[in-house]
């Protein structure tokens, strides 16, 4: 009689743990869905701080090296907690800390966007004094004897009217110190989320689900480029000046957008991605008990409490038994030299990518003659969808043919040669910097010089008693860029605002160009036919590259945490995360940023006298240093995979050692 009932009592036993695995299931997705979120928001506020480099460069007169500096202060954020973050993370409540990381994220974002509001209006150039409650412009400077009174005159209405004052030349920082607040509130999102992940996701399952992430985090870039390929086109003063007495246009080197919008946008966006992590259990594996159990499980911890003040000793052996186990931890894996090796070889391409994504928009208005709105339009449709594209192949790649390790870091070789190669290829591809007269040429435009410092004047211009800093460049009939209608000998203009145009330029008349009127227009030379062909071939590396570098980027993360044992997973992704923000991410776009100033022939002068931010750059120059310094890291990438791989058929000969058996 008892053989009938026990498949009825097996069948019984079933139907919870049937439900257990449901509900267990339908966490984990919700997790998922809740991280993916979350990457997508720090992606997008990460991607909204390089849209934005060159806008805050000239709205607070900054060379690269300093914007570099703000660029890095969000790995200082990251720095100050991230071991920490990691480690104790680990042991406490991880979706509840993410949430509250993605709070202090959008909060940053937020302090970020801050200096605009208490700003006075941007000033573009020295003879830029906007009345906002007027439609009035003076005239731009032309060769006249008395030129002299004129550069030296102050305006009224600058301090009337809300110009920017010499307070306002540190007010950058608090871009950094809202910057720096975003990093620190980024810290727990990717090491807790992956080890969260990790340790819940289904056999084989993990090295996909990273490839997903990653791929699903690439919609951040995408929105935060085409957004910020709008905002670069509204003018950074919008509602607060006449838009019609603008007379610069966003491909103008002096042009500021609404910068301050997409970080507002992205504080919102951090904010509300933190809400569903508050709602997930710390386990996945444990359901949330009955309200009796929890209040006896409530009532435990408060004797637990109690029991820890009544006994102080015992509470402090238990933080110097944590303390030591840290230490204990970080020692083994920093003794592991497979890890090492490793951290030092994603370190290389981590730094080169860190410095291509923070100036590689520079690169393409300097190189290709592209405005801000137009760099920002190519990155986030072309380059963002191949790294999207890219993660998630890469993902799938290992999961589908089972690497070994040894195999996974073999194919990441080929990866890094592949992308070393196409990167390389950049260099065929620089078009020749603009004729300017005064920095590459004589002012009288039939010279070369041997220098852009202090050149001499012509005598098509020595006595129009110019300002030699003024940059207010015009474009002759003779093709040529001049720095201003001033030192191009220009004598009369007509028409307003953006179209005028100045004539009788003695400058001009010297090159020999048979013209009757000897004009120039408001605003530089464009670039020659063969540099727009040159941009096409760069727009296909553009999706060639990033498409094939993020094949490797799932494969970098998996050599990180399956050559340390199991439960240092969350400390060896965290310290990795630690040396690459510290020596990548704050120490690259610094290093990066003051080798490209070196390529920089025409600096503006800001109203206390100072070397502000970059005019125009050399292109071969600034080409031949981003390229050379991104090419040199990845190679010494290649070198460092050759000796990991070596050093890995040593530790695991014999040994078959999957890296897809444990995901």
């Amino acid at each position: 009689m008892m053989e009938p009932n026990q498949p009825l009592n097996k069948t019984v036993e079933a139907q919870p743990s049937k439900k257990r695995k449901s509900r267990c299931c339908s966490r984990f997705k919700m997790f998922l869905m809740a991280l993916s979120f979350s990457f997508i928001a720090k992606a997008f506020g990460g991607a909204i701080m390089k849209s934005s480099i060159t806008q805050i460069e000239r709205r607070f007169d900054l060379s690269s090296s300093v914007v570099g500096l703000i660029d890095g202060s969000f790995e200082i954020g990251n720095l100050l907690v991230i071991i920490f973050v990691s480690y104790f993370g680990s042991k406490l409540h991880r979706p509840r800390i993410i949430g509250i990381g993605c709070l202090i994220m959008g909060t940053g974002s937020i302090v970020t966007a801050l200096p605009h509001f208490f700003m006075g209006y941007y000033r573009y150039s020295k003879e830029a004094y906007i009345n906002p409650s007027e439609n009035s412009i003076p005239s731009l400077s032309t060769c006249l004897i008395n030129q002299s009174v004129l550069l030296n005159k102050t305006s009224p209405e600058r301090e009337e009217k809300g110009w920017e004052n010499e307070s306002d030349t540190y007010i950058w920082i608090v871009v950094l110190m809202g910057n720096l607040l975003r990093g620190v509130g980024e810290t727990p999102i990717q090491p807790l989320g992956i080890s969260y992940l990790d340790d819940f996701a289904k056999d084989r399952n993990s090295s996909f689900y990273l490839g997903v992430l990653f791929a699903i985090a690439m919609i951040g870039p995408v929105l935060s480029f085409t957004l910020g390929s709008l905002f670069a086109k509204i003018y950074v003063d919008v509602g607060y000046v006449d838009l019609s007495s603008i007379r610069i246009t966003p491909k103008d080197s002096r042009w500021v957008g609404a910068w301050w919008l997409g970080f507002l946008f992205a504080g919102l966006l951090s904010i509300i991605s933190s809400i569903p992590f508050f709602f997930l259990p710390k386990n996945l594996d444990k359901l949330p008990k009955e309200r009796k159990a929890s209040a006896s499980l409530h009532m435990l911890k408060i004797n637990e409490e109690r029991s820890q003040v009544a006994s102080p000793t015992k509470h402090r052996k238990n933080v110097t038994g944590n303390i030591t186990s840290f230490l204990q931890s970080l020692k083994s894996i920093l003794t592991n030299h497979l890890y090492i090796l490793v951290l030092f070889m994603t370190l290389m391409q981590s730094s080169a990518y860190i410095g291509i994504i923070t100036y590689i928009l520079k690169y393409m208005e300097q190189q290709y003659d592209k405005s801000a709105s137009e760099s920002n339009f190519w990155t986030g449709t072309v380059a963002i969808p191949s790294v999207a594209v890219g993660m998630f192949t890469g993902g799938y790649i290992i999961k589908k043919f089972k690497f070994t390790l040894l195999g996974v870091a073999k194919y990441l070789l080929c990866i890094n040669i592949l992308s070393t190669t196409i990167t390389l290829l950049n260099l065929a591809l620089f078009c020749e910097s603009k004729s300017v007269a005064g920095l590459t040429l004589t002012y009288d435009g039939n010279n070369s010089v041997a220098t852009h410092i202090n050149v001499p004047l012509s005598y098509c211009n020595s006595n129009c008693n110019c300002d030699k800093n003024q940059w207010e460049p015009v474009c002759g009939d003779n093709g040529l860029t001049y720095m201003s209608p001033c030192l191009a000998g220009c004598k009369s203009s007509s028409g307003n605002k953006k179209t005028i145009v100045f004539y009788n330029c003695s400058c001009v008349a010297t090159t020999g160009f048979q013209n009757k009127n000897n004009s120039v227009k408001l605003g530089a030379c464009p670039k020659d036919d063969q540099c727009i062909q040159k941009f096409y071939i760069y727009i296909v590396l553009q999706i060639l590259n990033p498409l094939v570098s993020s094949l490797g980027v799932t494969s970098s993360i998996i050599l990180v945490f399956r050559n340390v044992q199991p439960e240092l997973k969350s400390l060896a992704v965290g310290f990795h995360t630690f040396i690459i923000r510290t020596l990548g991410g704050i120490l690259a776009p610094i290093y990066f940023g003051a080798l490209i100033d070196r390529a920089c022939i025409k600096w503006s002068i800001n109203s206390q006298g100072k070397q502000g931010s970059c005019r125009m750059y050399n292109s071969n120059l600034y080409g031949n240093t981003f390229f050379g310094l991104i090419g040199s890291l990845k190679l010494l990438a290649i070198i460092l995979n050759i000796i990991v791989i070596h050093a890995m058929k040593k530790t695991y000969q014999g040994k078959d050692t999957k890296a897809s058996e444990n995901c």
